[in-house]
């Protein structure tokens, strides 16, 4: 293969692969669309990916606190067939990327996006899973953030290479393998240390990375756990298998189908 050759400037054309046919430079709707609503107090637009997944597993552990107000309707949004562009869904979030919620509570609803924000919304207006101490609530924060910004290598870098990309290329693959497995040895160490990441509280740090990294060493991400020896990381997988036993979590499984086709995805039949 030979090397790619600069243009002066850069200009769109036909990249392959699953993603091809959606991705686009601009943003914006491309059409007219309303997003539906519900009886509940909160609407999760969303689809079955480790970032919707987080905000599921957050409005479900707070349905088990016994929160009523976190009662939600769940809707699918198939960015494979570029729901997140419609006019409704750009309202929401101009990024145009799952998952939104949208807030009935208030008058104008608030609009909330980025999943790590959503989480920090949550805890924030149902004071729970954040903790309330200074020293800790940032340590939660620390790895809250810590995943918005290193995932992205793990998904985008990563995930794409080596699961979507139309070709397989050795730079890249190696490259982002060797960032993802750098960042797993950051929270394998970590987690030699502490119970869940923001020390022994279970957290919406932990809500935020387990749907990415939890998933990556139990095999159930990318089918990537040979590719990248993850049983070199106990602690990660025992942190892991501690948050996959939650009741909330095995709830949350019903709602969210990672692994399944879109329509068996975000079916919620309450919390039962």
């Amino acid at each position: 293969m030979s090397d790619y050759v600069l243009p002066k400037v850069w200009t769109a054309r036909p990249s392959g692969g699953r993603f091809a046919e959606i991705n686009r430079p601009i943003a914006g709707p491309t059409h007219e669309k309303e997003l539906p609503v519900g009886e509940h107090p909160l609407q999760l637009y969303s689809l079955a990916t480790p970032n919707g997944v987080k905000v599921t597993i957050m409005l479900e552990e707070l349905l088990s606190l016994g929160h009523a107000g976190a009662e939600y309707d769940p809707w699918l949004i198939r960015i494979d067939e570029g729901d997140q562009f419609g006019s409704g869904f750009v309202a929401v979030n101009p990024n145009s990327k799952i998952p939104a919620l949208l807030d009935r509570t208030a008058d104008p609803p608030i609009r909330v996006f980025e999943s790590g924000s959503i989480l920090l919304y949550l805890a924030e207006k149902f004071e729970a899973f954040l903790p309330s101490r200074l020293p800790d609530r940032t340590q939660a924060l620390n790895w809250l953030f810590w995943q918005t910004g290193a995932g992205p290598f793990l998904g985008g870098g990563f995930g794409h290479f080596y699961a979507y990309a139309p070709t397989k290329l050795e730079y890249p693959i190696n490259r982002y393998a060797m960032e993802t497995k750098r960042q797993l040895d950051v929270l394998n160490r970590h987690l030699a240390d502490h119970e869940y990441l923001a020390g022994e509280e279970y957290s919406i740090a932990d809500m935020a990375n387990w749907p990415w990294y939890g998933a990556l060493v139990t095999g159930k991400l990318y089918d990537a756990a040979e590719f990248l020896s993850v049983h070199e990381y106990a602690h990660v997988r025992r942190w892991s298998d501690q948050i996959a036993a939650r009741p909330a979590i095995v709830r949350d499984w019903r709602v969210n189908r990672p692994w399944s086709e879109p329509p068996d995805q975000l079916q919620r039949t309450g919390t039962g």
